[in-house]
């Protein structure tokens, strides 16, 4: 008798939430799927973004997130906004914003039962001394620099508490 095959664990789904889904939130999709990729966790690990406000719908991330982005060798060219929809808080295992304002619209429209879902993306970017990814939409160009910093900090961080999931590897 053959022993059965035990079955994969479904994927790990994180949703990377910001205003738009045009500057942030596309740039920290686009960082996870690359340290993911680097880690071997890509195949176990799906990652999509999404904004609280449906401003942008269908649009690519703004010019300047690409740019800055690639300068880093992150490609988010292929990205398109959506907003955020009620299947997501059923669909997705963590839900990270990138400040407390969305993490609070988030929470206002999440059911009781996903709450714990909800997080802060720079909760797992312990060294990088910010609470939020501020929004660089209105600044300058170090705005973008310093967002990709805080990202990749809290990916990396991210990567690590996923890598100790139970049951993956």
């Amino acid at each position: 008798m053959e022993k059965p095959v035990p079955e994969a664990p479904p994927p790990f789904r994180v949703l990377m939430v910001c205003m738009g889904n045009i500057c942030r939130s596309p740039t920290a999709e686009g960082v996870l799927r690359a340290r993911l990729a680097a880690a071997g966790m890509a195949e176990w690990v799906l990652v999509d973004s999404a904004g609280t406000h449906a401003y942008h719908v269908g649009e690519p991330p703004d010019e300047r997130s690409r740019a800055y982005a690639a300068r880093r060798g992150y490609d988010l060219s292929a990205q398109r906004a959506r907003a955020v929809d009620d299947d997501d808080f059923e669909r997705f295992d963590l839900l990270l914003a990138m400040d407390w304002d969305n993490l609070a619209l988030l929470q206002e429209r999440c059911p009781p039962q996903a709450q714990r879902k909800l997080r802060r993306l720079m909760e797992f970017g312990r060294t990088a001394g910010s609470e939020v990814v501020p929004d660089p939409y209105y600044g300058g160009a170090a705005g973008f620099d310093h967002v990709l910093d805080l990202v990749e900090a809290a990916c990396d961080g991210l990567v690590e508490h996923l890598a100790r999931t139970p049951g993956r590897k």
